[in-house]
């Protein structure tokens, strides 16, 4: 947004940078809150806690929060304001080609990874 000397996607770009922020907000507090449960940060800790009940039995509103924060945080619909649906372009990533282009997106697959990760950890036992 800022190199290309336009006020237009610079405002495109703060405001994917507010929602990712906003949301990383709300995962962060979760993740705290799973973590006051445990009673320590460790990943291994988190998953032996979780021996005989999962926490998606007690933490169900968590659960639920956590799952519409990672699909806001990895850009899937509904959450994908920064590609709007009347554009006939990709919005913000038609600039990108070739090896650039994909490694955008496989930064963007890996996040998704990464969220799928944390919500099998912290939720699911593992």
């Amino acid at each position: 947004g800022w190199s290309s000397n336009s006020k237009y996607p610079f405002l495109g770009a703060l405001r994917s940078a507010a929602q990712m922020i906003s949301y990383e907000v709300s995962i962060g507090f979760i993740i705290v809150n799973v973590c006051i449960c445990v009673g320590s940060f460790n990943l291994s800790q988190i998953v032996l806690s979780q021996q005989n009940v999962w926490f998606l039995v007690p933490l169900f509103p968590m659960f639920v929060l956590f799952a519409i924060s990672m699909l806001a945080e990895t850009n899937r619909h509904p959450f994908d304001l920064p590609e709007a649906e009347a554009e006939l372009v990709s919005g913000y990533n038609v600039e990108y080609s070739a090896m650039t282009f994909a490694l955008f997106f496989l930064g963007e697959y890996a996040n998704m990874l990464l969220m799928s990760s944390f919500i099998s950890i912290l939720f699911l036992g593992g």
